[in-house]
């Protein structure tokens, strides 16, 4: 879910309803990624490229925060049961804060994860990757399977040096 909910294979986006609100209406008419390349016979202004940056980033925000309390929560009711069980254990582990770790992943994934998928999405793989490899679909899979686990790979080491710099993660001595 982490992965298809801000960029789903598929739109599965129901029409607009009319009683939509002028919020609604405007992220409605945002591109996918703030890059995308418009059909033919649309545009999209800047604004409506920095509403799909915003949009993209608030749904990350929410999965991440929302995927982090869960984890955490399971990680640290794991260490409790391992520290109850073998008593040699309790000086290994501390328990990980859940509030504060899940607020700065969703900032995290808001932020560093969204920017890096807007310009992975938007103009790596359609801008460059695909005109240049649009006849050889297999290829051009493929290659964007390798540049999104290399991205993945990339927001791994990232999230390291954030999670030290915002004090979520200490380094050992």
């Amino acid at each position: 879910m982490l992965v298809w909910l801000p960029a789903p294979t598929v739109s599965l986006r129901p029409p607009l309803t009319v009683s939509a609100g002028r919020l609604a209406k405007f992220f409605y008419g945002c591109p996918d990624n703030a890059f995308q390349v418009a059909l033919a016979g649309t545009s999209y202004s800047l604004l409506q490229r920095i509403g799909a940056i915003v949009r993209n980033g608030a749904k990350l925000f929410a999965v991440g925060t929302g995927a982090s309390l869960v984890g955490t929560g399971v990680t640290n009711a794991l260490i409790n049961a391992r520290k109850a069980i073998d008593k040699s254990f309790a000086g290994e582990a501390e328990d990980v804060p859940i509030l504060s770790t899940s607020v700065a992943y969703g900032v995290y994934m808001a932020v560093s994860s969204n920017l890096r998928y807007q310009v992975l999405a938007g103009v790596i793989e359609q801008r460059i990757l695909e005109p240049l490899l649009h006849q050889h679909k297999i290829i051009l899979s493929a290659i964007c399977f390798a540049v999104r686990t290399g991205n993945t790979f990339l927001g791994s080491l990232m999230w390291v040096d954030y999670a030290r710099w915002v004090g979520i993660q200490k380094i050992r001595d």
